[in-house]
């Protein structure tokens, strides 16, 4: 990039400065002298921990807020003093964009292209690109209600470039997506960057996503950590990342458990059947002599190459304390006549609506105390089957038992000792968080003094206690998801189904959150999960692939991998293949729901 283009940032922020008060509580410093500069025709990622400020950015570039204080300058504009001119030149994209859902794909267009003014002549020269752009071109009239969650994001982002900005502003638009639709809309990002010139400022959860920007800006408490290209943000970590191999009969998942209170280690996450490390310090391979029981010591180590989501890691470690998020502890661990055998079995399982078949014959068994992924593409039928495992939907046929008891003649046993996490959390916005805690309590029947115990429990466990009398609606996401899942764990169930209960989260919470999950599943606790998250995907002991309503593939993680195994992938991650898996069946290819494990 040339100097004449970086002296003409296409938004620059010096010191700028926003408060929120909020009547009969504390107001809430959202951004503490933030400067940063976006250049024209450049993806920039905006990354940092629930709470940042990060929404908060956007919305005053967009000309939505008013600042409190410092400079914002947007397209050369002063956005405080002409919001207007700032919004007649950019497009902006929040978190739950405003489709229409009973108009079609078509007509939603339509209605954005009538309110930015945009001529017929203009619609008959943009509408095919952007069609093509987004392969909606086949969906015209299908309405926005009945699209795929990925459909809709394409759909989302298709209405906001109806016109041509200048500028986009960009605000989780892959958050709740499957691989393969955030794949197709990092492309159309790309795209629209490298080949039409604009100017991206996307705000990401996906620390992959950031890393395949040009340019990435952390923040975190308000203020600006880190910004410049994701490669120099990863050499913060350089000679510091490792991988361990877990020794015979150990899960990656235990060894990591092991590795996340050491004190010289930052960072430790599953991967590919291995635990990615990061220490707090460059250091040679090896331990002191006063740490005999470290794990590090009798481990395989192999040194390897630091990416950005390791030099974001460490650049919180040096402002921010570790959320440890102690391992649970259940109070009473599932009970000894239920120990052995399955604690789900589906057995051709169908679910129709009218002539769609959602659900067409699927079959898998969940063993008890063990972590199951059932993963797939947005609409590929999990949240049916959920819904189904948890008696909250009738099957259309075959047979499923669940906890030992047959879901389709005895569905209140049943649902007695399961918990459900919903993909859109089932909390209560106006109430607080003990509100909700005794509100689900009588839900479960909890009274009197057992019910006053389990929500002292809920409270100590997940760290809530600070925020008790805090409304749900006005919780960071990070502890939304903490007081949806102590909601669903107070009646103790033995099986707990979490339905994508990290999307959105940022990556301390999401790891904050496994550490919890693992914990449950050593005590016995059956935990059932569906995640767009692949990376997660390798905390699970089995795995099923669904997808247009059918099991693709089923296994361990190592053995799912190894189905995308190939001369020019050796190592083949979760993700590639989830999109291998998917993609062959797509072409006709492997729909029987071929099992993997023997």
């Amino acid at each position: 990039m040339n100097p004449a283009t970086k002296a003409a940032p296409a938004l620059m922020a010096q010191g700028l400065y926003k408060r929120f008060v909020r009547k009969d509580q504390p107001p809430v410093t959202a951004l503490d002298g933030v400067s940063l500069t976006i250049y024209h025709g450049e993806l920039t990622a905006l990354v940092g921990p629930d709470g940042a400020g990060k929404t908060t950015l956007l919305r005053l570039a967009a000309g939505l807020l008013p600042r409190d204080g410092g400079a914002l300058e947007v397209l050369g504009i002063d956005v405080a003093r002409d919001p207007q001119a700032v919004q007649d030149r950019i497009s902006y994209m929040p978190q739950r964009f405003g489709l229409y859902e009973d108009l079609s794909v078509a007509e939603n267009l339509d209605l954005y292209a009538d309110l930015h003014g945009v001529t017929a002549a203009e619609r008959a020269q943009r509408y095919p690109v952007l069609f093509e752009m987004t392969a909606l071109g086949p969906f015209q009239r299908r309405l926005a209600g009945r699209l795929s969650g990925g459909m809709k994001q394409k759909l989302g982002l298709a209405c906001t470039l109806v016109r041509q900005p200048e500028l986009l502003l960009l605000d989780e638009p892959t958050a709740g997506v499957d691989p393969l639709s955030r794949r197709e809309l990092r492309e159309i990002m790309l795209h629209l960057v490298r080949d039409q010139g604009l100017t991206v400022f996307l705000c990401t959860s996906y620390l992959d996503e950031a890393e395949r920007c040009s340019r990435a800006i952390i923040l975190h408490q308000g203020t600006v950590l880190s910004q410049g290209p994701p490669q120099e943000i990863a050499q913060l970590a350089a000679e510091r990342c490792y991988l361990l191999t877990p020794r015979a009969g150990e899960s990656a998942r235990g060894l990591q458990a092991q590795l996340l209170d050491h004190p010289h280690i930052v960072d430790a996450v599953p991967d590919g059947g291995r635990v990615r490390i990061v220490r707090t310090e460059p250091a040679a391979i090896g331990v002191a002599a006063d740490e005999p029981n470290d794990p590090m010591r009798s481990h395989e180590l192999q040194a390897v190459r630091p990416r950005f989501e390791d030099g974001f890691m460490v650049l919180l470690q040096r402002v921010a304390r570790r959320e440890q998020a102690a391992p649970i502890t259940v109070t009473h661990p599932v009970r000894p006549d239920a120990q052995g055998g399955a604690a789900v079995r589906v057995e051709q399982l169908v679910k129709r609506f009218g002539a769609f078949v959602a659900v067409d014959h699927i079959s898998f068994e969940v063993q008890r105390g063990e972590i199951f992924g059932l993963l797939g593409p947005n609409g590929a039928g999990k949240t049916t089957t959920f819904r189904m495992l948890c008696g909250l939907l009738t099957p259309s046929g075959g047979q499923l038992r669940v906890a030992g008891a047959d879901v389709r003649t005895a569905p209140a046993s049943a649902r007695a000792r399961l918990g459900y996490v919903a993909q859109r959390f089932s909390l209560y916005g106006p109430l607080t968080v003990v509100e909700n805690l005794e509100f689900f309590a009588g839900a479960y029947g909890l009274r009197g003094e057992h019910k006053r115990a389990r929500i002292h429990w809920a409270l100590e466990q997940f760290d809530l206690g600070a925020r008790a009398q805090a409304t749900s609606a006005e919780l960071p996401g990070g502890y939304k998801q903490r007081l949806a899942m102590a909601a669903a764990l107070l009646h103790e169930p033995e099986i707990l189904f979490l339905d994508e209960p990290t999307s959105g989260a940022d990556a301390l919470a999401r790891r904050a959150f496994w550490r919890r999950i693992s914990a449950l599943a050593d005590q016995g606790v059956t935990v059932i999960v569906t995640t767009h998250f692949m990376q997660e995907a390798e905390y699970c002991d089995h795995i099923a692939i669904m997808d247009a309503g059918q099991v693709l593939a089923r296994g361990s993680p190592g053995e799912i991998r190894a189905l995308a195994g190939s001369d020019s992938t050796p190592e083949p991650t979760m993700e590639d293949a989830f999109i291998a898996v998917v993609e062959q069946a797509r072409r006709g290819l492997g729909r029987d729901g071929r099992e993997v494990a023997a």
